[in-house]
Formats: C-alpha cells, structure tokens, sequence
C-alpha cells in the first residue's frame, strides 16, 4: 500500500483497529439457537432456489452509442451489474459477466446461458463504478477483460490494491472514503455510505470499505445502493441529495432468519426508496444468481407487493431491457411469472 493510501486509510473515521465499519453496531448473533434453522433449511434444500428453465435475456444486438446526449437510460444486466448512459457518458457498476458467481465452479451458475452483450461488443465505458470486493460484485476475470475498454475506476477505500494487482494502471483508479465526490465529464460521482461488509476470504474481513454511489448530472440523479442492510444512511443520503430519478437498490439474497443483517427484505428496499426521495425504484441483487434460501422470484414478488401498498413506481425490466428514464413507458410485464 502506498504511503498516501495509508494516510487515508487512517483519517477515515469508518476505519477503527483495523477494520472498516458500520457507525451503527449491527450484532450478528452466531449461537446454536441462531445457526440452527440455517442448517435445517440447507439440509432440506429448496427446489425453487433456481429456475427450473433457462432464463431468457433480451439481447443487445448493435454495440450502445452516445449519440443521444440527451437520453438517460440503465440497462439491467442481471444480479447488480447495470449499464448506465448519462448526458452522452457511459457507465458500469459491479461488472460481472462470468457464469459463476464465486472463483469456484461448482453452485452459483448464471440462471441464464448468456449475456444481453458480451465485453467484447461493449464500447469504450467512461467509468466503472464498484461498490465493494465480493465475489458477486468484483470478478477478476471481467476486469481483466474490461481494463483496456475503461477510462477510469471508482472504487472504495482499498478496492484499488487489488485492482492495481489485476493489471489496472494506478492513475485509472480513484479511490474515496464515504461522502468523498469526484467530478468526472460533467458528472459528479459521489461515494456513499452503506451497511454491509467486505473480504474474499475467511481472513483480511472488512479491510477494504464498501459503499453506495450516486451519479449526478446536469438534469437527472441515479443512486445505486450497492449490498446493504437497511439502516439511518438511507434517510441522510435522501435528505442531502435527493430526490432521485431512478435508484437501484438490492432487494434478494436476504436470510429471513435475520442472522445476517447486512442485505435487506424486499419490504426494507421499498422503504429504503422511499427514504431516498426516489422516483422510479429498479430492484437488483436477484435473477442471475442463487445466493440464499428463498425461492428465486420471491424478491421481485414481495417487492412488487410493498411497492403496491406504498404507491411506488418500480421498473420491472427483463434481463437487457433499458429502462428509459423521463419516459412515459416503464417496463411492468412480470415475464418471470411464466418460468417455473
């Protein structure tokens, strides 16, 4: 680590003894009382964890254009990888376009055989924002393959290491702590909190930080939560930045058991939206994918539901379908309500 790293890493008022951390104490409780129903419900398995079927993509056939400055559109790519086109810039978060979720190649394969667009049709990307170093959200062999094609990547306090050992040039990373921006092509990017964890392993846990970002320009603001639990952030980052246009926000993966904290219910996205001042809610974290117990479509279903009761817009959008913002259309057809 570089000495000027170093220094930030000791001024974060985020990183004490060591670790990165949450302000709020967020208690995991790992008693046998707790871990008991955990090891049930692994045991039983589920037989709707994953679709039955292949998942089906809409394809991306021509390669994305700037062309239409004016236009502000995301495109869901599945799990929480997201391609962003903003006021003629052209973003990624979490870029995963491996088939595995894990370095592993056994569980955790990709409901679907392929990609709206592989890395090699993608045009040139300004920014690739990452929000922490899990498996899920951070894989080396798509940074590899993407490295060249990007002009710069934002990440969280210490997610630049490892980047730099994957074969990234250091001054194509910025690094930044919670509520540190950067301006960038006419946008502002903004580091932000979120409560969750990090590490890609049993050792080294919460050593880099984690986060969610917002991507601000001149006419439209998006928030992407990254992974996280439900906490106070939400309501701050709402009452300092928002409203927002679109938020993307994690709403699968969650334990029901409550053991593991750090991802939210899909009721807790809903209010987590509401917190933020958001417009259009764009669910991620689910679809790609098998990370926990509940059957594969739950999250989207339950988040539908609370989205009901709270009057809020939510784009529902199949896997490669864009999500035009300031449009009268809004993709609502649950297209996964036909696969078993």
């Amino acid at each position: 680590m570089s000495k000027k790293r170093r220094t930030k890493y000791q001024i974060s008022k985020n990183f004490v003894n060591g670790r990165f951390k949450y302000p709020v104490e967020t208690p995991v409780e790992y008693s046998v009382k707790a871990l008991l129903p955990i090891f049930r419900q692994y045991i039983k398995g589920n037989p709707r964890a994953r679709p039955k079927e292949i998942l089906p993509v809409q394809r991306i056939a021509a390669p994305l254009s700037k062309e239409d400055v004016n236009k502000t559109a995301v495109i869901w790519l599945g799990h929480s990888t997201s391609f962003i086109q903003l006021e003629g810039r052209q973003l990624l978060l979490d870029p995963i376009f491996e088939s595995y979720s894990s370095p592993f190649r056994f569980g955790g394969r990709r409901y679907s055989e392929q990609l709206p667009i592989e890395i090699e049709d993608l045009p040139q990307i300004d920014a690739v924002l990452i929000s922490h170093d899990h498996y899920d959200h951070l894989d080396f062999r798509s940074i590899k393959k993407l490295k060249d094609k990007v002009r710069t990547f934002y990440v969280p306090l210490g997610v630049g290491g490892r980047l730099e050992r994957w074969g990234v040039v250091p001054n194509k990373i910025v690094e930044l702590d919670w509520w540190e921006e950067s301006g960038f092509k006419g946008l502002k990017l903004r580091c932000t909190p979120a409560k969750h964890s990090s590490g890609r392993g049993i050792f080294k846990q919460n050593t880099t930080l984690w986060c969610s970002w917002i991507i601000e320009g001149e006419h439209t603001k998006i928030f992407y939560s990254g992974d996280s639990g439900y906490g106070p952030h939400f309501k701050e980052i709402g009452e300092n930045y928002g409203p927002f246009d679109l938020t993307l926000i994690e709403a699968g993966q969650y334990d029901n058991s409550g053991l593991w904290p750090l991802h939210m219910l899909p009721e807790e996205t809903v209010q987590a939206h509401i917190e933020l001042q958001g417009n259009i809610l764009l669910p991620v974290h689910w679809g790609a994918f098998t990370l926990a117990f509940h059957d594969w479509d739950e999250p989207i279903k339950r988040v539908l539901k609370a989205a009901a009761e709270r009057n809020v817009v939510i784009a529902v959008p199949r896997i490669g379908e864009s999500v035009e913002i300031g449009s009268s259309e809004i993709p609502s057809v649950p297209w996964w309500r036909d696969i078993p």
